[in-house]
């Protein structure tokens, strides 16, 4: 019974779609009383158009401040996610003991910082360097999100012949899966590693491009995300992402 053609849809997918937070937690903040549509206190279920104002309360904006996000240097040997094969997970080197001596974050190490620790942008296995671990649903989207366009950067160590073709193919014209990759920024680092910068990440991507151009990847270091660098953390440490730093 709409009598104009704003398009309705749910305030917690509104919310999400603003980036506010995730479905799940507007969902939760709702239920608490704690968001406002146009000066109202929202209920679940509740439909807005793009023209509803969206606040947010106190609590809500406490809740997500307490929530963090840890960069640590993956290993060898860890995989990404959830333990597998007899693999260890990334997430069980986020101990007070392996926490890096140059962390300035100021926050003080929690055990429920453990909790809901999503990567956000995997690393094979074999693969070492930037992890980012977090809690805020908000920096995933950003980094892996559908629509991000957020750079990541890898050092790559490779073994065979490239040419200059090779290499103009490797910075646009490679598809993967039947579909075209978008353009990257590929160039030589050195003798025996080139410098990868992407918008996207497929599995094992890198490897993948580097096979196609008749490459071996022998090694590969992830060393930034969006903004943010690896810097000096070292091998299986980790730091807080600090108040000061964004992606």
């Amino acid at each position: 019974m709409q009598h104009d053609n704003t398009e309705t849809m749910r305030l917690s997918k509104r919310m999400a779609q603003l980036g506010l937070c995730s479905r799940r937690e507007a969902d939760s903040y709702i239920e608490q009383g704690w968001i406002k549509v146009n000066g109202q206190t929202a209920v679940l279920g509740q439909k807005v158009t793009e023209a509803d104002r969206i606040d947010l309360n106190k609590q809500a904006y406490e809740k997500q401040a307490a929530r963090v996000t840890i960069l640590l240097n993956k290993p060898v040997g860890y995989v990404s996610a959830q333990a597998e094969k007899g693999y260890k997970s990334a997430a069980e080197l986020i101990t007070p003991e392996n926490r890096w001596e140059g962390d300035d974050s100021r926050i003080e190490f929690s055990e429920k910082h453990k909790f809901g620790l999503a990567p956000a942008g995997r690393l094979d296995i074999d693969s070492v360097g930037l992890l980012v671990l977090t809690q805020d649903g908000r920096i995933a989207k950003q980094l892996i999100g559908e629509n991000s366009s957020s750079e990541k950067e890898y050092l790559v160590r490779v073994r065979g012949k490239l040419d200059d073709k090779g290499l103009a193919l490797l910075n646009h014209g490679l598809s993967l899966d039947g579909e075209k990759l978008r353009p990257a920024k590929v160039e030589w680092q050195n003798e025996d590693q080139l410098r990868f910068v992407l918008k996207q990440g497929k599995k094992r991507q890198i490897r993948r491009m580097c096979e196609l151009v008749g490459l071996r990847v022998t090694g590969l270091k992830r060393i930034r995300m969006g903004k943010v660098k690896l810097g000096k953390l070292p091998p299986g440490k980790w730091r807080y992402l600090r108040a000061n730093e964004s992606f």
